[in-house]
């Protein structure tokens, strides 16, 4: 079981630049949060009209908050740990989408790394969109 771990951080290690990449993040955001963030991260996407609730504006993140990007809320809220949106809510919870594309039968710690790659290289990327 060490063997594993140690494995585990080694190709952590070895890719920090895969797991924070702000152009893997963009990619993942054209694919799922575009439509209704639109392009610029406005809250504008071509989806807004037809929702309930508008969607965020994702450049005034820092603004809101001091000036600092918060990223470990934005993790949360992308991840679906913050809030209690099984029963319905704003935004869809993408910890469990990405999980569900995961290694299709590898062992469970390596879709979990994968999820939290993905979920961290998208808050990177809104990091880079603020205003």
């Amino acid at each position: 079981m060490r063997f594993t771990y140690l494995i585990a951080a080694a190709c952590l290690a070895a890719t920090p630049t895969i797991a924070q990449n702000a152009d893997v993040g963009k990619v993942l955001y054209d694919q799922y949060c575009a439509s209704c963030h639109g392009d610029d991260g406005t809250g504008t996407g071509p989806m807004a009209e037809y929702l309930t609730v508008k969607p965020a504006d994702l450049t005034g993140l820092a603004a809101a908050n001091d000036g600092a990007f918060p990223m470990l809320k934005t993790i949360h809220i992308i991840d679906g740990r913050t809030g209690v949106r099984a029963h319905g809510g704003p935004m869809p919870v993408f910890g469990e989408v990405f999980m569900d594309q995961g290694g299709h039968g590898a062992p469970y710690y390596t879709d979990v790394l994968a999820t939290r790659g993905r979920v961290l290289s998208l808050a990177t990327y809104l990091e880079s969109l603020q205003k």
